[in-house]
């Protein structure tokens, strides 16, 4: 995966608004007055953040007439979860092993532990 839309979609993830915009999309697609409704902000503000979030790939705009409606690209965010989860397994293997050296110096054995 490319580096930079990698690191596109984290900054436009780590924004709350652009997440409640890609939770509404999850319903389906929706128009920039729609996305607009819960927050208290101008449409030009929903407008950039909807452009971040195209950028990043994480939505597509449509174009029906005037009405450009927003709809969620699922497989941006797959790589995303693809990326994070090879770091789950890393950490959720680190922490068997801990355990295991921890379980070893409870029953007073502390040989082939870490430094040994």
């Amino acid at each position: 995966m490319d580096t930079d839309l990698l690191s596109a979609r984290f900054a436009a993830l780590a924004d709350p608004t652009r997440r409640a915009i890609l939770a509404r999309l999850t319903e389906g697609e929706a128009s920039v007055n729609q996305l607009a409704e819960p927050f208290d902000m101008s449409l030009p503000a929903v407008s950039k953040h909807l452009k971040v979030l195209e950028k990043a790939g994480l939505i597509s705009r449509g174009k029906e007439a005037q009405w450009r409606p927003a709809r969620l690209e699922p497989e941006a965010l797959k790589t995303v979860a693809d990326w994070l989860e090879h770091y789950r397994r890393y950490w959720e293997a680190s922490f068997d092993r801990l355990d295991a050296y921890l379980q070893k110096i409870q029953k007073g054995d502390s040989s082939n532990g870490p430094g040994h």
